[in-house]
């Protein structure tokens, strides 16, 4: 069954989607070598907190933090820690917001300070990814047309895609139906129409497309130990074009003046 919300809804969402993208600016600011993930843990909190938003991660399934920080081989759901950031590391910040009832959820992955060449063309393949997916996003469409636009972008990388874990509707709650892989095949799955909304968040391995979870139950990672990096919008489906509830507008102005 798939919700549709209706204009004032999504209007609703979108004010819980910018508080995240305000959120990861916040962020953004913080992220250089010697910065631990809890630190940035803290002030994501305090952030969410002070402009009238709850975490919506911190408890959710036991989850104990605010933020999911992912650094480098760590594909999602890294439990911030007392871990430093290294020069030349990569760190996925996942990021979800509750507010006046309604979800928000999303994630950048940053360099830190200077990364390699082939680090840096997995972020660029991973984000022009998402893009690709959201091209597909349009009413009339069906989800496996944004799974198959991802995977093409991705893999003419040379990179591979994550197969366990895939998007999501987001609303009232922070996983609805449907599910929304970053593989798969035009017009297959559920068809998309005006006021559905999604969660679309490639997640994209250097190496083998193979993960693992570690033993506190939330962490995943890369089999091989590779890198692996993350985006993610929440995309309202409308007629024509998607509507893109998320930016990274205030993430790039901060990244730009460092």
């Amino acid at each position: 069954m798939l919700y549709l919300k209706t204009d004032e809804e999504v209007a609703l969402l979108r004010e819980s989607n910018m508080l995240v993208s305000r959120t990861l600016a916040e962020i953004a600011r913080l992220i250089k070598p010697g910065v631990t993930t809890l630190y940035l843990d803290k002030v994501a909190e305090t952030f969410i907190r002070d402009n009238g938003g709850i975490p919506a991660f911190k408890g959710y399934g036991g989850f104990p933090n605010t933020l999911c920080t992912s650094v480098n081989d760590e594909v999602v759901h890294g439990i911030p820690s007392g871990y430093a950031l290294k020069e030349g590391d990569i760190v996925s910040v996942d990021c979800g917001v509750i507010l006046n009832g309604w979800y928000g959820d999303s994630a950048y992955t940053f360099p830190v300070g200077t990364i390699d060449e082939i680090t840096k063309r997995l972020l660029s393949f991973t984000r022009e990814s998402l893009e690709a997916g959201v091209l597909e996003a349009v009413a009339g469409k069906r989800i496996g047309d944004i799974s198959w636009a991802v995977q093409q972008k991705a893999e003419s990388g040379g990179f591979s895609v994550v197969r366990e874990l895939v998007g999501h509707g987001l609303g009232k709650r922070l996983h609805e139906p449907p599910e929304v892989p970053n593989y798969g095949r035009r017009g297959t799955g559920p068809k998309m129409e005006k006021g559905l909304v999604i969660c679309i968040e490639p997640m994209i391995n250097m190496g083998k497309k193979e993960t693992m979870q570690m033993r506190d139950g939330w962490t995943i990672r890369t089999v091989d130990g590779m890198p692996s990096a993350h985006f993610e919008y929440a995309v309202a489906i409308d007629k024509g074009k998607a509507d893109v509830l998320t930016t990274f507008e205030f993430i790039e102005e901060v990244l730009n003046k460092m």
